[in-house]
């Protein structure tokens, strides 16, 4: 059974900060990777080995931000609401873990120079027992899908290693990839579109212009809702859920519709990720997963093959709403609509019907160019959309049928 430590350490006041620990009799946390005793000679320990657990090993530089992750708070269970499938509508706030990013490089060893975004945890006082459980979680996932197989997901971010410093802030360091979100990219792309329109008349001279734009648009979004699908194949290949899937969960290279071919979505935020492998699923019924495994049973899953069927139907919803964001947000300019807005169109003002969800956008023209993608390959967007927002988890396609649906070949024509 592989274990590691997270070692005590302070950091110094310069910028780039040096990472420097206590001796080593001083370490405060364990994060016990629970591999079975058969994959100890599988790639499963040469990765874990592998992982930099050295505080000394890195130097941290500049903040970059914070952000708290998602939380589902409450359920709807009224009467009305009792769906095929036990559709349950969700309220959606943030949670009171706030994370900190910072930039940072590895200092020494065979990774020396690689640059890295540190994510902080902070510790018991502040964030109590859910930031530890958090980050000790999103530690072990990364670890565990990094040696599943000789080929890791490109779509996934690369964790390198962490420590804990003596306030009992969590530090994970993952390979710097991307500082974007797809949150990012469709602020931005919203706000250029004001900007444009904002000319009016000034418009260029190239009548084909705008036409040219809205393809390159699409091809970017195309490509990235590609990555993240491919990437979120690979968790349920390997019997993990992400249970945290939205625009500020994937991390762009990029987010210049021009650039869209060296586009690589990754896939990060495992803190709520979820081990479906069967006994595990026998074992872990609280926890960060309580609330995912309420709402399986209130929608009819009981038995381990129902609760793992709609733990990736849950994955899908999510991916649904996040291709929803990515199908309106860039296409209309800015202030016009937003995530939650938009989940709750869905969800509650049409109940996820969206033949009338495409009769109220098209009557309106601030939409008319996302209804125009949608409309892709005779309405094979908004066929999509449904089958990932089904109200029965039973009939959401899995991320492989996703990915071969013919919307993202006629969305590029």
């Amino acid at each position: 059974m592989a274990a590691g430590c997270i070692t005590t350490c302070t950091l110094s006041p310069h910028s780039p900060s040096s990472v420097t620990h206590t001796p080593s009799s001083v370490i405060i946390k364990s994060f016990n990777l629970k591999f079975q005793q058969n994959e100890k000679t599988a790639t499963h320990g040469r990765y874990r080995a592998s992982l930099i657990m050295n505080p000394e090993s890195f130097e941290v530089g500049r903040l970059i931000g914070s952000y708290g992750f998602m939380n589902v708070t409450s359920y709807d269970t009224s009467p009305q609401l009792q769906d095929v499938g036990g559709l349950k509508f969700q309220d959606v706030r943030e949670g009171d873990v706030q994370i900190r990013l910072y930039e940072g490089r590895v200092a020494q060893g065979p990774r020396k120079g690689t640059p890295i975004i540190f994510k902080v945890y902070p510790g018991k006082q502040i964030g109590g027992l859910e930031a530890d459980m958090m980050a000790s979680n999103e530690l072990k996932s990364h670890a565990f899908l990094q040696s599943c197989s000789q080929s890791i997901s490109k779509n996934i971010q690369i964790l390198l290693g962490g420590f804990e410093t003596k306030t009992g802030e969590q530090w994970l360091a993952f390979r710097n990839d991307g500082k974007y979100s797809a949150a990012d990219y469709a602020k931005a792309s919203s706000e250029k579109l004001s900007k444009n329109r904002a000319f009016g008349e000034q418009k260029s001279w190239n009548p084909f212009e705008e036409e040219s734009n809205i393809k390159r648009k699409r091809f970017f979004i195309i490509k990235l809702l590609q990555g993240v699908l491919s990437g979120l194949a690979y968790m349920h290949d390997n019997e993990r859920l992400h249970q945290s899937l939205g625009p500020s969960s994937v991390v762009l290279n990029t987010m210049v519709d021009k650039d869209a071919a060296y586009l690589v979505p990754r896939l990060r935020d495992l803190a709520f990720s979820v081990d479906i492998r069967f006994s595990s699923l026998e074992e872990n019924a609280y926890g960060l997963s309580e609330g995912l495994w309420r709402r399986a049973r209130s929608s009819g899953a009981y038995t381990t093959m129902e609760k793992r069927a709609f733990g990736i139907a849950d994955d899908i919803y999510g991916a649904g709403l996040l291709f929803a964001t990515l199908a309106f947000i860039p296409f209309c300019e800015a202030g016009i609509v937003d995530s939650l807005s938009l989940q709750r169109l869905l969800e509650t003002t049409f109940k996820l019907d969206l033949a009338a969800t495409r009769e109220y956008c098209l009557a309106d023209d601030r939409f008319l160019d996302a209804v125009k993608f949608l409309d892709s390959g005779d309405g094979a967007g908004w066929e999509l959309l449904q089958m990932m927002l089904n109200p029965d988890f039973r009939n959401r396609p899995i991320a492989e049928a996703v990915l071969k649906h013919r919307f993202f070949a006629a969305a590029l024509l």
